[in-house]
């Protein structure tokens, strides 16, 4: 794959969920099938994780499209009130360079609401 195609695939994970209308939280329900607890105020899901990855020329470019992927795929599954990184617990983000200008990163969290 060349440098170009990598670039415009990253400038489109990181467009799309700030292009993306912003509409009223949701929850698919789905979500009860998963051990559920509180944690600071918050419902999360007990024992289970998703995980999102991303590439970038920056390691922050990277990580912000790992984090997107990750939001992306629980909200599709849980909804939104789900899909808030920031919200979640358990968080892992690992980052490695892939060459001179080009990181890939992979994050990992319990989804909460």
């Amino acid at each position: 794959m060349s440098f170009k195609w990598v670039w415009i695939a990253v400038a489109i994970i990181i467009a799309i969920p700030v292009t993306a209308p912003q509409v009223e939280a949701d929850d698919t329900g789905l979500a009860s099938i998963h051990d559920l607890r509180r944690e600071r105020g918050r419902l999360c899901q007990a024992d289970h994780w998703h995980s999102g990855s991303g590439s970038g020329r920056t390691k922050r470019a990277a990580k912000r499209a790992a984090i997107g992927s990750w939001q992306s795929f629980t909200a599709m599954e849980y909804g939104s009130d789900w899909a808030r990184f920031r919200r979640a617990r358990s968080k892992a983000i690992r980052c490695s360079r892939t060459g001179r200008r080009s990181y890939d990163c992979t994050v990992e969290a319990r989804p909460c609401r």
